[in-house]
């Protein structure tokens, strides 16, 4: 047996040898099918297959590059001959040769995503449309959805179903900007990333004697990794690659379909860009006459056992799945911890908590542990928490929350709000969302003010400028005032409210509906809740420093957060992540955060089956990335869009059996009995995660309802109704008259003793 055979297990083993015919390989979590695919690669050549008769797809570059070194161990430099790289980079690289047979030059120019949208901008400019409503972004995602699904412009227009949403949506002529779209693209010579797909599929089908027929006889032998994740037109491109077909037209028996598919059904979670679960869930039923060999790689070489078998258990509840029983022999493992928590806020500082346990007991590096959320604006309160505690952390896949362009843009209003004199803040702002403000007026405005010596502010009412631009600045400057004179009467929360509104952010924003608008809509609605909940914090965080509730407050407060944004120079830091990023990954510690329904499972999926099946699969995926240790958490509360939500816990927990399972008591102010109660959970773990309003307060507040009595009135031994905490006694009140400080005994929550600073306090007395 060749050595490079003996490093693969009975499956993997039989899935490398399976070298003719239909090949669909199955590989769970940390089955090792990298491995599979790069031997199999190396196996082929061995066996007397040229290198250049083989094309491997890949997601990525960097995939494609390991999969490279990897086989160059076992056969040399011959692995730099097989076609192997991204579904992009490999239809490029075709059409490079084959482009003037669709009437493209062969030197055709690629669009990136910034040129794509300058094109779209350009025509909906010339169209005079608005470009609020048809924002290039999400015109150019429309559009790209079309091209996946090989819609024509033609067949666009044809498509009632379409049009009909367009007018939905307000967007009649989007079909028209998509025809005046491909019109540019083709007079420029140009393909943007969707037609790299697109145009490789309509030269295949639209030439298939020369064409089609050259590239079938060159790659003898197709491997796509990944599979799971491919799209309608990926897909029936490799269809197209495999479908060979006699002189006469008829499918061609003769020759074997030599086609290895690699993926996982379980981890398919790009449903949003386009991917599509059928192409794996239907290929055996596509090739069953054609001798399929079907390969489940089951044995998981990352996990211990509690996560493994959660795992399971939570994928069986998918509707739509290919059968597999994923097993590790790493050993039982710890339980998966769940932390449930009264709020976020509480909820990011026992995760930060529990970091500072695991690093001590099991000397765990910062890069060892990740906190995985749903969504990106969910990271807030996990940095402020790292922050607080000193843990060198990164945001992985995009930038710390405090430093996305839409927050820095709010907090840059309110900043010149307090201050005028914020130069910094006043540029940013100026001509955002744009007001006719350009360039060349602001230079002027800034070299008025350094030839005489005053602030921008100051020199904006005195520039000479056009009649457009001196009406857009006096329009701008008697905004920013009225918001000034209102920071005595509004508190912080109203007033950044007010600002998203009137400055023209929330319009702009709200008027791209793309996955990447909407997520920079969820960063704004963060912050503002962020600015809610440092408004109505009433508990003493720090004994020395009494709260204050003012904007300046407020935004002092941020800068000593953003400060520490910084990069450090060492690279051992903690992972912050949205789960769909994290695919791929492994840490020794991962914690799954924000586990509530409406959250995750994400609002957006609750009714309809297949997008729930997508967030369980998400799910699955979280867990999934864990070696050692997984740690669930979830809040009973949290702001979202500017209000106190009580949320269930997320349906997922419910799924997964006691016997995994431990309910941790609050790593803060422990005892030692609590030490020896923190028992693993009970047969009730259904009761402790079952789907209705949380009933651990004797009472909860209903925001509708809640009315709380004036801070005067609060004496102690009184009952009272907090909106967070839910049913309390007050027990103690130090200090007078501004600085009066309660202690009370909530009832029903972990951590129950609160110190609240009755000035700030919303208490309704019972």
């Amino acid at each position: 047996m060749k050595s490079y055979l003996k490093e693969l297990n009975e499956v993997q083993r039989k899935a490398v040898l399976h070298t003719e015919g239909p090949v669909l390989v199955i590989a769970g979590p940390g089955s090792g099918k990298t491995r599979v695919l790069t031997y199999r690669i190396a196996h082929l050549i061995e066996e007397g297959a040229a290198p250049w008769e083989i094309l491997s797809l890949t997601f990525t570059n960097k995939a494609a590059r390991e999969m490279k070194e990897r086989i160059s161990k076992v056969v040399g430099n011959k692995a730099n001959q097989v076609w192997a790289g991204t579904f992009h980079s490999i239809f490029a690289r075709i059409l490079r040769v084959e482009a003037d047979k669709i009437g493209y030059p062969t030197n055709f120019t690629i669009y990136d995503t910034e040129d794509s949208k300058n094109v779209l901008k350009t025509i909906i400019k010339n169209m005079n449309l608005d470009k609020n409503v048809y924002v290039a972004n999400a015109i150019k995602n429309r559009i790209s959805s079309a091209k996946s699904n090989l819609i024509t412009p033609k067949a666009y227009r044809e498509d009632s179903e379409l049009m009909q949403q367009d007018k939905a949506s307000k967007r009649p002529h989007l079909h028209l900007i998509y025809e005046q779209y491909v019109k540019r693209c083709r007079t420029a010579g140009a393909m943007d990333f969707d037609d790299l797909l697109f145009q490789l599929f309509r030269l295949l089908y639209q030439n298939p004697d020369n064409v089609l027929q050259k590239y079938q006889d060159r790659f003898k032998y197709i491997l796509v990794d990944e599979f799971q994740d491919t799209n309608f037109l990926q897909y029936s491109i490799i269809r197209k690659l495999v479908d060979y077909r006699n002189e006469k037209g008829e499918p061609d028996q003769t020759r074997s379909k030599n086609i290895c598919v690699v993926g996982d059904d379980a981890q398919s979670i790009y449903a949003f860009r386009g991917a599509t679960i059928e192409n794996i869930l239907d290929f055996e039923k596509e090739f069953k006459k054609y001798n399929i060999g079907i390969y489940k790689l089951e044995q998981n070489y990352r996990s211990t056992d509690h996560i493994v078998q959660a795992a399971n258990e939570v994928i069986t509840h998918n509707s739509k799945q290919i059968p597999k029983e994923i097993w590790s022999d790493k050993g039982e493992g710890e339980r998966i911890r769940v932390i449930k928590s009264v709020t976020d806020g509480e909820e990011g500082k026992r995760v930060a908590d529990t970091i500072v346990e695991q690093k001590n007991r099991y000397h765990l590096k910062n890069s060892e542990i990740a906190i995985l959320y749903r969504t990106n604006s969910q990271s807030r309160v996990f940095e402020e928490s790292l922050r607080r505690y000193n843990i060198l952390y990164k945001v992985y896949g995009g930038l710390s929350f405090y430093q996305r362009k839409e927050v820095k843009d709010l907090i840059a209003y309110l900043r010149l709000i307090v201050n005028p004199r914020d130069e910094e803040a006043l540029r940013r702002v100026i001509n955002y969302p744009k007001r006719g403000i350009g360039a060349s007026s602001i230079d002027k405005i800034s070299l008025l003010a350094a030839q005489n010596g005053i602030t921008m502010w100051e020199a904006m009412g005195q520039v000479s400028l056009s009649k457009r631009a001196t009406n857009a600045i006096g329009d701008f400057r008697n905004m920013i005032g009225a918001f000034t004179k209102k920071t005595d009467g509004a508190n912080a929360y109203e007033l950044a409210t007010l600002v998203a509104r009137q400055s023209g952010i929330l319009a702009l924003l709200k008027a791209d509906n793309s996955v990447e608008g909407m997520g920079r809509m969820e960063n704004i609605n963060s912050l503002l809740d962020g600015i809610k909940d440092f408004v109505e914090n009433d508990e003493i965080i720090d004994e020395a420093t009494l709260p204050d509730k003012t904007l300046s407050s407020y935004l002092q407060n941020i800068a000593l957060h953003t400060a520490l944004d910084n990069e450090d120079d060492t690279e051992d830091y903690v992972t912050l992540m949205s789960v769909h990023s994290a695919k791929g990954l492994e840490f020794k510690s991962v914690f799954v955060v924000g586990l509530e329904d409406k959250l995750f499972p994400s609002f957006m999926s609750m009714d309809s089956a297949e997008q729930l099946d997508e967030e369980r699969r998400l799910f699955y995926v979280a867990i999934t990335r864990a070696e050692q240790f997984l740690t669930l958490t979830f809040a009973n509360s949290r702001y979202q869009f500017g209000q106190m939500r009580y949320n269930d816990p997320s349906r997922f927990l419910q799924e997964i059996s006691p016997k995994h399972l431990e309910i941790a008591n609050p790593i803060s102010n422990r005892n030692k009995t609590q030490e020896r109660n923190a028992t693993p959970l009970n047969s009730g773990i259904k009761g402790n995660f079952k789907r209705v309003r949380p009933t651990a307060p004797v009472l909860r507040a209903d925001p509708a309802t809640f009315k709380p009595h004036p801070s005067s009135e609060i004496k102690e031994g009184m009952k009272v109704l907090h909106l967070k905490f839910g049913e309390g006694k007050v027990t103690t009140i130090d200090g007078a008259a501004d600085s009066r400080v309660a202690t009370i005994f909530f009832q029903g929550i972990d951590d129950p003793e609160r110190r609240i600073m009755l000035k700030f306090a919303k208490l309704q007395i019972l």
